[in-house]
């Protein structure tokens, strides 16, 4: 095994005091679990057809849910005048409409308190000094991020209120992918914290295959979105065949044909399939290949796990689509995809990054 060389150092970030670090750490660990906490609040939102109870975007004064029988009847009315209450859930009772009102509201409230866990903290870190000035421009970013999220979150809802009975497949697997895109934004940043980094020219293939694994992880995560967008785990719950066919009849009826890819059912659950069993392939394949060249016990490490979560994860989606997604299922089913997701670009970090041989000491000591 080669040993570890660095084209030159790196810094993502200058050194600091253990103390600043760890406090950091936690902050941004908290914030990546609310994001995925609201991510999955999210899925139960679509599970149980609960996204378009709630018909206005009012930032501030939304935050408190109706507090009297005329508010509850005020926004049930709201309600009763959009296509799916019309066209699905016409003679809804209010208790049932209060049901899927609750889960809307948790995940918007969740929304605004990411929102404040994340600001309130900053402001008090900068003022304070932990956050060193290499790290704040990235931090303004992620609450840049944070702030499209919620337009988009409202944008999507939007497209379900007039001539749909439910929000646009587009716009949902979007509103994931963002959301996505926070929580490794977020773990990213986490990762980097604490001295200096070198990027590792050894592993610079390694990185590559690494990247493109977590690529293909991001890409089948989309699909599943849109599987959940359209409902299409909802049929075809057979498994291996899909209409008693490994390669079913019916893939190509939309036209034109590159419609199939985001509108067609049969297509949509077919393409996660092929992606699911490729994610499978692909962390095996690069385990493999790691242990083989023997690059780093550490790198071997986390394509192995990465390889058995990513199975694991393959295992309950079979079980989740044989049981027509059942609520529990579902969620366990997107859970699972984020840990592979998360598995993934710690991968990709461990194969790109190597702490510096060289720390701040009296940083450490003047923690």
């Amino acid at each position: 095994m080669t040993s570890a060389t660095a084209k030159g150092p790196k810094a993502e970030m200058p050194a600091m005091p253990a103390h600043h670090v760890r406090v950091l750490r936690i902050w941004l660990g908290v914030i990546a679990f609310l994001v995925v906490a609201m991510s999955l609040v999210g899925g139960a939102t679509r599970l149980t057809d609960s996204g378009l109870s709630i018909t206005e975007w009012q930032p501030i004064i939304g935050a408190i849910p109706p507090l009297s029988a005329a508010h509850w009847q005020e926004a049930f009315e709201a309600y009763q005048r959009i296509p799916e209450y019309t066209e699905i859930n016409h003679g809804m009772s209010l208790a049932q409409f209060k049901a899927i009102y609750w889960w809307e509201w948790a995940h918007r409230f969740l929304g605004r308190f990411i929102g404040v866990a994340f600001l309130l903290p900053f402001i008090v870190f900068w003022v304070a000094g932990y956050i060193p000035r290499a790290l704040l421009p990235r931090l303004l970013g992620l609450f840049f991020l944070g702030g499209l999220q919620g337009a988009l979150g409202w944008y999507m809802v939007k497209s379900g209120l007039v001539d749909r009975t439910d929000v646009s497949q587009y716009r949902l697997t979007a509103h994931f992918g963002v959301a996505i895109l926070i929580l490794g934004y977020t773990l990213w940043l986490l990762f980097g914290l604490g001295g200096a980094l070198k990027e590792q020219t050894r592993s610079r293939a390694a990185t590559c295959v690494a990247a493109s694994v977590l690529l293909l992880v991001f890409v089948q995560l989309l699909a599943g979105a849109l599987v959940a967008g359209i409902d299409a785990g909802m049929g075809f719950n057979t498994w291996p065949l899909i209409n008693g066919a490994y390669l079913p009849n019916g893939l190509n009826e939309a036209s034109p044909w590159y419609l199939n890819l985001f509108e067609n059912p049969l297509t949509v659950q077919f393409d996660h399939r092929m992606l699911g069993y490729a994610v499978v392939v692909a962390t095996v394949a690069q385990a493999l290949w790691l242990a083989l060249k023997r690059d780093g016990q550490a790198l071997v490490g986390s394509a192995v796990t990465l390889a058995v979560l990513a199975t694991l994860q393959a295992t309950l989606g079979v079980w989740t689509l044989l049981l027509a997604v059942p609520i529990q299922l579902g969620l366990a089913h997107q859970a699972g995809a984020i840990i592979v997701f998360v598995a993934a670009l710690y991968h990709l970090w461990l194969a790109r990054y190597t702490a510096s041989d060289t720390t701040n000491t009296q940083a450490l000591a003047n923690a």
